[in-house]
């Protein structure tokens, strides 16, 4: 299917067409969104001749104020900068899918590729992307991707498993969790990992010790502060981010209690920062950087054997630090 034949079926010009396929704004929309219907209609793709696409990738946040998102950065880099491709950085401000005017910039610059970090993709924004043949990975799906969706992720549920297992084998009964959003695959994932645990230790999970956390310091701060609260408190706190193991930190500092004699810590991801807390953080490493590039290869490297898998997932492992210890008295 050509373009003029688009146009001409569409009743518009051959360069409205071309707008519309290089996310011009100057289009209405519903001439838009005609064309668009046609190009997904007769599956049109983008010839590879002509001018090349830009060299650059696209990587997209909700956010960009946490420090695993540097670690992501630079596993992207590493592989955009031998492949001598520039990152750009996209924050969409949406938690689960880029802003609806990203998709045209994203036409206009005709990157290499796209990278998004917990996210999904909706199905006329994938539509859009493969027409213009620019391919598409997304790091720690937000939700369970479609087969067709490339995805790099890593062993959540593993992790959230080893992180309780250890809590439990230091003889803590009362082991609270705070994971993340609820509407997030990893954190129900973690989640999952700690209630097998549970299981596995004989102990009942105490629906009053699960709370869902945003993966930020002020959350894990103020979830940990209700928890700490009272006689019945837990002695162990597993949290499903570093992030949010340091603001438990500070809850139990403001509450008198020391880690890892009155509470034992755990966190999540292992950023650089946790072996520096005080005391530093026993944690699950999540391979961040490897995800990330991992990701990157799957869009730069159509020769790397890794290319053709849709979905890796990578191991996570525990790091045994200084804020976890046997339940006094046990």
């Amino acid at each position: 299917m050509t373009l003029a034949a688009v146009a001409k079926e569409a009743g518009v010009s051959l360069p409205t067409v071309s707008k519309v396929l290089n996310g011009r704004s100057d289009v209405s929309p519903v001439t838009r969104a005609k064309v668009e219907q046609l190009l997904k209609v007769h599956g049109y793709r983008r010839r590879h001749h002509g001018a090349p696409p830009s060299p650059l990738v696209e990587l997209v946040f909700h956010e960009l104020d946490s420090i695993w998102a540097m670690e992501i950065i630079r596993g992207v880099e590493t592989v955009a900068k031998a492949n001598k491709a520039t990152v750009v950085l996209t924050e969409s401000g949406t938690r689960h899918a880029p802003a609806p005017g990203w998709i045209e910039g994203v036409l206009r610059r005709r990157p290499l590729g796209v990278v998004l970090v917990f996210s999904s993709l909706p199905e006329d924004v994938k539509r859009q992307l493969r027409s213009r043949s620019i391919p598409f990975v997304i790091i720690d799906p937000a939700g369970d991707p479609d087969p067709d969706v490339p995805s790099v992720g890593s062993a959540n549920w593993a992790g959230g498993l080893a992180a309780t297992r250890h809590l439990t084998g230091h003889r803590h009964e009362r082991v609270a969790i705070i994971t993340g959003p609820e509407d997030m695959l990893c954190s129900l994932a973690r989640l999952d990992g700690y209630r097998s645990a549970m299981a596995m230790a004989g102990l009942e999970t105490d629906p009053r010790l699960v709370r869902f956390g945003d993966f930020h310091v002020q959350g894990g701060f103020t979830h940990a502060m209700d928890l700490l609260d009272g006689p019945d408190r837990p002695t162990a706190i597993f949290a499903g981010s570093d992030l949010q193991a340091l603001g438990v930190l500070e809850a139990a500092r403001l509450k008198g209690l020391s880690v890892p004699e009155d509470l034992s810590v755990v966190g999540y991801d292992d950023v650089p920062l946790a072996q520096w807390s005080s005391p530093p953080l026993t944690t699950v490493h999540q391979p961040l950087r490897h995800m990330a590039e991992e990701a990157a290869r799957m869009l730069l490297a159509p020769d790397d054997p890794g290319k053709a898998a849709q979905r890796i997932e990578l191991a996570t492992r525990l790091v045994v630090r200084q804020s976890t210890a046997r339940r006094r008295g046990a």
